[in-house]
């Protein structure tokens, strides 16, 4: 019994002084941190080097494995399924939805830095974790979160408060269209009039060497960053509150600077913009906008230039505008057949759509084969803070009727809802009601996931996209040869 007791003893020991050394080692990071690493500028300057030896390894031992076969379908059908671009700051699987530098949505939720307890993610905690998150991941002792710091997070959020201010020319520029203008046009203009500032075509002008580019772009982004809320909230209020503008709250972070000055006080839509703002960010590098910010930003073209041309594909019925068109379509449900619709109406409904030539907005993705992880996690913040809302009702029971429809018909790879056939719901729930609007939110969201890549296109030196394009001729030819050979 005695000697059961020392051995319990000396297991406890042990213990004790594995979680003291996994203390130890843990202290001694944090002990390492200093004031340098509240600067995310400081963060990125030692991570760089290590990255671009680690890509120049990559390419020496292994530039000519293969990735996979082309095939015509893939040329003739937007290329879908080609592996063939390096995006370092998400990835999507199929089945699991997107990964932000290695971290789902809900992991994302659970640990980064929010503004209240239990609150969502604050939008710059994200923004820290895709310029920074390989770094985090592998620092030598465990067990560092992947993840920045609350501190961090507020120094970062000061330093986009300070980043944001607009020359008054912006604003003029914008207000030299139609008020009419779609509010899409309106936001791609005043991001356009904000290069004007951009100190990577100043450094380029002056000569910068190639190994620096990545300091000048960190500066354009950050304050395009910054900015771009102010931008949009002008476009807002220009068109919907008759040009009352609201200015920023020093106080409040990113997403809640943005919902105040649009004009929403509630805390809930605070809440609700940052969780937006970080869902909406990034999505890796082949949907439309990142591809074409990325397109741009490889011709050197600064970040202005590369987002505001990514907007501009963000715009189209097919990518941003889908989440106008949602609301837009259950709104027309409602009209028809009433909030109190029956299933079996809805189906009619839902049939009606199809047979109809039209799509039902919201459902399917060209990657995804699952629900959209985006669509889950707006889903739980309706049942948390709206669960009576009659449109609310209405999205959970097309979510039911919608797939099985879509699956029968037979034409689609992915029957389940995307992030769109939730959001507009929850924006128009808080009195954010103008359809038209909401893809200028998904732009100002994006501006996270595409100037971060943007800094690490430059700091990896990732060179002029130029991929071959063939015509119907040279196809046919080839495939005549290839079935002769």
């Amino acid at each position: 019994m005695v000697f059961l007791k020392g051995v319990s003893a000396l297991s406890r020991l042990r213990s004790r002084v594995k979680q003291h050394s996994s203390l130890s080692n843990s202290v001694r990071w944090l002990q390492m941190q200093s004031s340098s690493d509240l600067d995310l500028h400081s963060q990125l300057k030692e991570l760089i080097p290590e990255q671009q030896e680690r890509l120049k390894k990559l390419r020496a031992e292994h530039g000519k494995v293969q990735l996979g076969n082309i095939t015509v379908d893939m040329v003739i059908g937007g290329m879908r399924g080609m592996t063939g671009l390096l995006w370092e700051t998400s990835l999507l699987d199929p089945d699991e939805g997107i990964r932000f530098r290695g971290l789902s949505i809900p992991e994302c939720q659970k640990l980064l830095p929010a503004a209240k307890p239990d609150g969502e993610p604050l939008p710059e905690g994200l923004l820290w974790l895709l310029l920074t998150g390989k770094w985090l991941m592998t620092c030598p002792f465990p067990p560092p979160p992947q993840v920045p710091s609350k501190a961090q997070v507020d120094a970062l959020s000061q330093e986009l408060r300070d980043r944001a201010v607009v020359p008054d020319y912006v604003f003029k520029a914008i207000d030299a269209l139609p008020v009419s203008a779609h509010p899409m046009t309106q936001f791609a203009t005043g991001v356009m009039a904000l290069q004007v500032q951009s100190a990577f075509q100043k450094a380029y002008e002056k000569g910068i060497s190639k190994l620096k580019y990545w300091e000048p772009t960190y500066e354009d982004a950050l304050s395009l960053i910054a900015r771009v809320p102010l931008v949009a909230s002008y476009v807002y209020r220009r068109m919907y509150k008759d040009g009352k503008f609201i200015p920023m709250d020093d106080s409040l972070d990113y997403g809640g600077n943005f919902s105040h000055m649009l004009g929403f006080s509630s805390h809930q839509m605070h809440e609700l913009m940052r969780l937006y703002v970080t869902i909406h960010s990034d999505h890796e590098g082949g949907n439309v906008s990142a591809h074409t910010g990325h397109l741009v930003g490889s011709a050197l073209s600064d970040p202005y230039l590369s987002f505001a041309a990514a907007l501009n594909g963000l715009a189209g019925p097919l990518h941003g505008l889908a989440n106008q068109e949602v609301l837009l379509w259950i709104k027309s449900v409602v009209e028809e057949c009433g909030e109190n619709i029956s299933k079996e109406q809805l189906k009619d409904y839902v049939w009606k759509t199809l047979n109809g030539g039209k799509v039902v907005p919201g459902f399917g993705h060209g990657v995804l084969r699952k629900t959209d992880p985006r669509y889950m996690c707006q889903r739980e913040f309706a049942l948390k803070h709206l669960p009576d809302d009659p449109l609310f009702k209405l999205v959970s029971q097309l979510y039911e009727v919608v797939p099985p429809i879509l699956t029968e018909l037979g034409k689609v790879k992915n029957p389940w809802p995307n992030v769109d056939a939730h959001s507009g719901v929850l924006l128009n729930h808080f009195g954010l009601t103008e359809a038209r609007y909401y893809t200028v939110l998904f732009g100002v969201s994006r501006s996270i996931g595409i100037c971060s890549q943007l800094i690490w296109d430059r700091a990896l030196g990732l060179p002029l996209e130029r991929p071959k394009s063939v015509t119907m001729d040279w196809l046919e030819n080839y495939c005549k040869k290839a079935k002769a050979a």
